[in-house]
């Protein structure tokens, strides 16, 4: 049985999320975890309001520490490991973690300390977000290099499934990409609400602050491979320093999906809150086996999904 599991990343918060998991991992999600973090976890997931769990710095361990619960509650349920796993931005934490590269404390202590310095950046310089409908990577690269050449600062920031990308810019930037797309085939340019332009060189002051977080922690062999967002391809010896470049180079998730899909990995399982992963792995490998655990009570589904004989999958 050969499956991927993919956790979601910033944007798939929603204030109510995880009561079940509350419930059922006070060891995980309760006292301990507020000790970490320096604020009440539970509080936050399940009273909000939306303007505060949405905050960088709140949003980022929340999705951590309610995947990571569901993950623990998948793995006793399945009989084998997943053959690999990725994560989108955030997610990446998670999915080592599930690997056992990182221990859950030792994430959620660097996942807060990667969203307080990533809010940290996105104050000190006004930066913003877009996604570009129907682009591919070169139209969305001409874009922001054309905009570059002309003195601006514009950077493709997620190549998350075909046809959609993102980009990370100055607001002035954004403003000229929404003027300029049609030039370069791109339909419609629509900015995100975002507190900053994340994975891109607006990350810098981000990026060193994370070097100081990552060197405190104890990085483990994994237990599968763990695909990185800025190389599409699984994590080498150097954990930290790919984690640290994450921040200012686009996250190639498409590419890591397929590139997965093209080893024979036919069946994908989005865990968390949400089910963004589980969309993007349909569009970017056709074929595909998809399944979501985003409550406890999808489990026993997605095991069963998991066990039965794959359909209509040819790997590239």
């Amino acid at each position: 049985m050969s499956y991927a599991v993919l956790f979601p990343g910033q944007g798939s918060q929603f204030v109510g999320m995880g009561a079940d998991l509350f419930a059922a991992r006070p060891d995980l999600l309760g006292d301990a975890a507020d000790e970490i973090l320096g604020w009440s976890l539970r509080d936050r997931c399940l009273e909000g309001p939306e303007e505060e769990l949405t905050r960088t710095e709140h949003a980022q361990p929340a999705l951590y520490a309610l995947s990571y619960a569901l993950w623990e509650a998948l793995a006793v349920a399945i009989p084998e490991p997943p053959s690999a796993a990725a994560g989108h931005s955030l997610g990446e934490y998670t999915a080592l973690t599930a690997a056992g590269v990182l221990s859950y404390p030792d994430g959620l202590r660097l996942v807060a300390a990667r969203g307080r310095a990533m809010a940290r950046a996105a104050d000190l310089e006004s930066s913003a977000m877009a996604a570009l409908v129907g682009a591919e990577e070169a139209d969305a690269e001409a874009l922001a290099e054309a905009r570059r050449d002309e003195g601006g600062r514009l950077w493709v920031a997620n190549l998350n499934a075909p046809g959609q990308v993102v980009v990370a810019g100055g607001a002035e930037d954004i403003v000229w990409a929404e003027g300029h797309a049609g030039d370069f085939g791109i339909r419609r340019v629509i900015p995100l609400r975002v507190a900053g332009g994340f994975h891109s060189p607006f990350m810098a002051p981000a990026a060193a602050e994370l070097g100081g977080a990552l060197a405190k922690v104890a990085l483990s062999p994994g237990d599968f491979p763990v695909w990185a967002n800025a190389t599409a391809a699984p994590h080498g010896e150097d954990v930290a320093a790919t984690l640290i470049a994450q921040l200012t180079v686009a996250v190639r998730f498409s590419e890591s999906l397929t590139a997965m899909a093209a080893g024979g990995i036919s069946r994908f399982v989005h865990i968390g809150p949400g089910d963004v992963t589980a969309g993007l792995a349909r569009r970017s490998v056709e074929g595909a086996q998809v399944s979501a655990v985003s409550s406890l009570d999808d489990v026993t589904a997605a095991v069963d999904r998991l066990t039965e004989p794959p359909v209509g999958f040819t790997p590239d």
